[in-house]
């Protein structure tokens, strides 16, 4: 098969399930696996070239709503007939299920049946270690800094925390996003800060930056020196590499409960 991916996770959902070779272009930010750098690039994720994606004759396409704006895609998509399905995954058992209904639409589902066990077996193994800590440190998780937005109870990264053995501050707020303050976070005095800005890549983040704002120097998080500077990839992106995020992160909280566990996606 010829297949176009038109956003980052699902191009990691096909490398997940071992169809890298099938593509033939990706978006511009697809990064992961390595191979797809020498691909075609059919521009930023929220406004794809659909000329190119046409001129690639792909058998199936594989687009998202994850990122709102995405929707403009999909009317394109349609306007043009091309063969596409959409994912739009909120949570790890999304995820999972994407897995399968990518699978499917490939011609493999045998194999995208195993590797579904595989997701579920590894995130048993988080749940396990996670269950075996004694405390569970509240996290501040930032996306962006001006205006300040960050995942609410509707998000993997809410998921994610448990899985590794701890909590989203923000977890009573049922949304996926929310735009907050400085002065609500400091209200919340989270024990960790994990900066994962969307977009930008970890060796641009300057931790400093939450030092100079107000009060915040009177944080826990920030008198501990638990500002954590974390990959966007691990963890703005709903695909399976959320997993190796999780393990990374649970190392860092807890690291006698899950310094043993090993495995790659």
């Amino acid at each position: 098969m010829r297949i176009v991916s038109i956003c980052p996770s699902n191009t990691e959902v096909v490398d997940y399930l071992g169809l890298t070779s099938s593509l033939v272009g990706v978006d511009d930010f697809s990064d992961y696996p390595e191979e797809v750098h020498t691909l075609p690039k059919l521009g930023p994720d929220l406004s794809i070239d659909m000329d190119k994606v046409e001129a690639l004759q792909p058998d199936l396409i594989l687009a998202s709503l994850s990122v709102p704006g995405m929707e403009k895609n999909i009317e394109e998509l349609n306007k043009r007939n091309l063969p596409y399905i959409v994912t739009n995954p909120q949570s790890f058992e999304d995820i999972a299920d994407d897995l399968l209904t990518v699978g499917k639409a490939c011609g493999i589902e045998e194999k995208a049946v195993e590797m579904q066990k595989e997701f579920h077996e590894k995130i048993n193994l988080l749940k396990e270690a996670a269950n075996k800590t004694d405390h569970s440190p509240e996290l501040y998780w930032e996306w962006w800094p001006k205006p300040v937005f960050t995942p609410g109870k509707i998000n993997w990264l809410t998921e994610l925390s448990r899985l590794a053995g701890a909590q989203n501050v923000y977890r009573d707020v049922d949304l996926a996003s929310i735009q907050t303050d400085w002065e609500d976070v400091y209200k919340r005095n989270p024990d960790y800060i994990c900066l994962a800005w969307v977009g930008v890549r970890r060796e641009k983040v300057n931790p400093k930056v939450v030092t100079k704002r107000n009060g915040w120097n009177n944080l826990q998080a920030v008198m501990n020196d638990r500002i954590l500077v974390l990959e966007e990839d691990l963890y703005c992106r709903p695909s399976p590499r959320l997993l190796e995020g999780a393990l990374k992160l649970g190392k860092i909280l807890h690291p006698q409960q899950f310094g043993s566990i090993t495995f790659t996606t």
